[in-house]
């Protein structure tokens, strides 16, 4: 949208730990990134909130989704992640997919990036992500984490990971045109669950006028 996000607008998923052990960051207070991190208030992830259940099924009108439903979440997004930075960006819609970047960045440092796309599928929306180191080194070894789309409506999309907990639950929330929230509910094999939720804000590209003036700038003589 997602993101994070998430998306949300934005996502975020299931790498920080890693990434933290490989930066030499505390694995006492590592994280799961990508698609899905802390709230908008800056505060840390949240291990005693319990994840609630799942968000309402598709209805009769909605049950085959199309990826024009999640337009809105082309062009650039920032939000804060306790002392982190999220960043997101994602392309329209088209031949089928939607695909985007995620990053999260500490004090001047890139914790991990993160590659993701929406594929449309004959059995529904799916949601793809890898996560990266900034050499491009691949986190996972296997095949990428797939989450599939459990419900969307106007201003929610929900995704499951049907495998695994790592995230276990992806949701986007539009709240107006320029933000949106993305909400990782992790459950671990071993250890308590964890929620990550980051609020986005669309980042606006710079005003038409400036971009015209440096054009007539630079065909002066």
């Amino acid at each position: 949208m997602l993101g994070a996000a998430a998306l949300v607008c934005i996502l975020v998923p299931s790498g920080v730990a890693r990434a933290q052990e490989a930066t030499g960051g505390s694995a006492d207070h590592a994280e799961k990134p990508g698609t899905s991190p802390p709230a908008a208030t800056g505060k840390g992830v949240s291990k005693t909130e319990s994840a609630p259940a799942s968000q309402q099924v598709l209805t009769p009108t909605a049950q085959h989704p199309t990826l024009d439903q999640f337009s809105w979440l082309e062009g650039r997004w920032r939000g804060e992640w306790g002392s982190r930075v999220a960043e997101q960006t994602w392309l329209e819609p088209k031949a089928g997919e939607m695909a985007g970047l995620f990053r999260v960045i500490e004090r001047e440092r890139t914790l991990v990036l993160e590659l993701f796309s929406l594929v449309e599928k004959p059995e529904g929306i799916q949601f793809y992500l890898r996560h990266l180191t900034p050499e491009l080194l691949p986190w996972e070894k296997s095949d990428a984490t797939v989450l599939k789309l459990e419900s969307v409506d106007g201003t929610k999309a929900t995704f499951v990971n049907p495998v695994n907990g790592e995230p276990k639950r992806l949701i986007f929330t539009r709240v107006d045109a320029d933000t949106c929230t993305q909400r990782s509910e992790i459950e671990p094999a071993e250890g308590e669950p964890q929620v990550i939720e980051i609020t986005f804000h669309r980042q606006k590209p710079p005003a038409a006028t400036s971009s015209a003036g440096n054009a007539a700038r630079r065909k002066k003589p």
